[in-house]
């Protein structure tokens, strides 16, 4: 299984973080060629391998860690995501009424054909994802939804690996809802810093 993250900022490089505490590799990558990510990324650990966008794009799991309104240009990246698992871990404070009145998940779906789609990652702060998830004898929650339970126990997977305890919460428009701003709101569980303490 190999993975991505696509966007390189705050919530990418927490996310990168925690991809080398756990010795796994994943591929960078942003708008910026490569070798402007690589001192970041030599920081991060070895783990960490800044590549094009195509690349990046070639990895079975992907997070778009991207500004909301740049996810068409990362769907350009392919003709086709089949076989992709995507994690959305954007937000957006576009009105509802400018996402169709659909989950901003899955709006952003529309433009990757293909690819399964599982919110998650989004509704913690980047300084908070970027600490070690393991704290006094918990794991810290991360909120997964998706329309694809397979690809939601997948991601669940990466998370659990990741150090970090997965809550699944349904469906996009249900449980994704509760993770995503809506026009000038947040949904209930953003920026919620929770733990799950080992039974």
């Amino acid at each position: 299984m190999s993975y991505a993250i696509i966007g390189f900022g705050s919530i990418g490089q927490a996310l990168a973080g925690a991809f080398a505490r756990n010795n796994i590799e994943v591929t960078v990558a942003s708008r910026r060629p490569p070798e402007a990510l690589l001192p970041q990324a030599q920081a991060i650990g070895p783990k960490v391998i800044p590549r094009t966008l195509q690349e990046a794009a070639k990895a079975d799991v992907i997070i778009l860690a991207v500004l909301f309104e740049g996810h068409r240009d990362v769907a350009k990246a392919l003709p086709d995501w089949q076989g992709k698992t995507i994690i959305d871990a954007m937000n957006t404070n576009d009105p509802v009424e400018d996402l169709d009145g659909l989950p901003s998940t899955s709006f952003a779906a529309r433009a990757f054909p293909g690819a399964r789609f599982v919110k998650g990652f989004n509704h913690l702060l980047a300084r908070t994802l970027a600490t070690d998830p393991n704290v006094e004898g918990g794991h810290r929650v991360v909120f997964l939804s998706s329309d694809d339970e397979a690809a939601a126990a997948q991601v669940a997977d990466l998370a659990k690996r990741l150090g970090f305890a997965p809550v699944y919460l349904g469906k996009l428009d249900e449980g994704g809802t509760l993770v995503q701003a809506r026009g000038k709101t947040w949904g209930p569980l953003i920026f919620q810093d929770l733990f799950k303490k080992e039974p």
